[in-house]
């Protein structure tokens, strides 16, 4: 069965720093790019990173370049989200999806994936 579960999440303060975690359970991660996203309270889901299965095609969104970094360690079946300066607007919910389709890079549109994990809260706040 296959499980993305995220950790990592938390309570900081502006311009602190967070380092999420996905790890993938019942498949093999090196065949699977992975994406990013989260959802504020009366917001939509936004793409915030993703990562091709290689890990040489990274993206992110305007809103977070620069600040974030996302990385992969398929040794580990671990994919991480680096969040430094954080501000009070990347206050979410956070989840990481994965797709294993053959030429897919990687996609920001969450409609894209088909496998994803429960989220996880991320709250910044002084």
């Amino acid at each position: 069965q296959l499980q993305l579960v995220e950790s990592g999440g938390g309570l900081v303060q502006p311009g602190g720093s967070l380092r999420l975690s996905c790890a993938v359970s019942g498949f093999t991660l090196d065949y699977y790019a992975i994406g990013w996203f989260r959802q504020a309270p009366g917001k939509e889901r936004e793409g915030v990173s993703c990562i091709s299965s290689s890990g040489q095609f990274t993206m992110y969104s305007d809103s977070v370049k620069g600040r974030f970094t996302i990385s992969r360690d398929n040794a580990k079946n671990t994919v991480y989200l680096q969040m430094n300066s954080l501000k009070p607007e990347d206050t979410a919910v956070y989840y990481c999806a994965a797709d294993g389709r053959e030429n897919f890079y990687c996609s920001g549109d969450g409609d894209e994936y088909d496998y994803w994990g429960q989220g996880i809260q991320v709250t910044v706040s002084s």
